[in-house]
């Protein structure tokens, strides 16, 4: 690990002046940053540490009704909130079936939508990665990829975005609040991330020295609380990354599908809003050919980026059309004592009401 020097800032303002200097990080859990120095990833010459400034560790429910979660809230603190479980369980069923129980109760919800790829080219310096180092390339095209991206890759990177969380913040049109240089401003989650293109290199639309101060979910999202659920499909049961996952989300009107929501995980660079099959489910009634077209429309743009993932497209069509499903019948008065497993029973857990 390279020597750098730590700062711990007393506002916000004086936490983005510093971050935005050349070689600058933010600090908060580390979880994720702390591992990439130790592997000489990430060599940042300034660290500013953030994680006692104030006001970025609540969650408050704002007079609009939407919920507004500080950037600092742990991921178990959040995912374990009866209120917040009743009014989005797709998202505390996200948290809960990510990481392990020790690495949920330090991570933060900010920290949670920076995290970088897990590919395994990314964490191997003696590899060709254009994520860690543009224009050297990328040894995963030919390289051990069955778990990479088949959506919105590029002939730069066919990695994937790793986050549980930011899958149903997505499909609920979630915004994320920053400060930076310039002043505050929000990006909608479903463009805060960017696929590879040529600049496989930047990850996010935030600008240097930008602070992410929270994620909020509107009002409407609640509306899809009844018929709500997120489905991950990983190598083993616990404390592994997506191959695949979808959150689904309905509102309903009587026997028919008034509203959908669905986005897709493990399967690009970024959370996969789902739009067609979105309008393709609304106004008709539920039903397991319904949601096969839906799952179809879902992964219409699919393509893969080596043979050895082409599994993966039917995979998550397949998860798409059972994660519908699964919402269809209803949100379980409980979070499974598996979250998101599809081999979970629907008891045990921690209550969403």
């Amino acid at each position: 690990m390279n020597r750098f020097e730590y700062l711990r800032p007393a506002t916000a303002a004086d936490a983005v002046a510093a971050a935005a200097q050349p070689g600058a990080a933010y600090l908060a859990a580390g979880t994720n940053l702390l591992d990439l120095m130790k592997g000489g990833i990430a060599r940042p010459d300034t660290l500013v540490d953030i994680t006692r400034l104030p006001g970025l560790d609540t969650v408050e429910t704002l007079p609009d009704g939407s919920t507004r979660i500080g950037a600092l809230v742990r991921n178990a603190r959040l995912a374990h909130d009866a209120g917040f479980a009743r009014r989005y369980p797709a998202v505390a069923e996200a948290l809960l079936s990510g990481a392990s129980p020790q690495l949920r109760n330090a991570a933060t919800a900010g920290g949670n939508l920076l995290q970088r790829t897990r590919c395994t080219y990314f964490y191997d310096t003696a590899s060709a990665c254009n994520k860690r180092q543009p224009g050297s390339g990328c040894d995963a095209l030919h390289g051990d990829n069955r778990l990479h991206a088949v959506l919105g890759w590029s002939e730069r990177c066919i990695a994937t975005h790793p986050s549980d969380f930011c899958v149903p913040l997505a499909a609920l049109d979630a915004v994320v609040e920053t400060h930076g240089p310039a002043g505050p401003r929000e990006i909608p989650l479903e463009a805060f991330h960017l696929l590879p293109g040529d600049a496989p290199e930047r990850e996010t639309v935030l600008q240097p020295g930008e602070l992410i101060l929270a994620v909020r979910l509107p009002p409407q999202a609640a509306e899809f609380a009844a018929h709500s659920r997120y489905l991950k499909v990983r190598e083993r049961t616990s404390y592994a990354f997506a191959v695949a996952s979808a959150a689904a989300a309905l509102r309903m009107e009587g026997d028919r599908v008034a509203e959908a929501r669905i986005a897709l995980g493990g399967v690009a660079l970024k959370p996969w809003r789902a739009r067609e099959a979105e309008a393709l489910l609304a106004g008709q009634k539920p039903d397991a050919a319904l949601f096969r077209r839906a799952a179809d429309a879902a992964l219409a743009d699919a393509r893969p980026s080596a043979p050895a993932n082409a599994f993966k497209i039917e995979l998550a069509r397949r998860i798409v059309a059972r994660a519908l499903t699964l919402a269809a019948a209803g949100t379980p008065n409980r979070i499974p004592a598996l979250p998101a497993s599809p081999f979970a029973h629907q008891t045990g857990g921690a209550h969403h009401a």
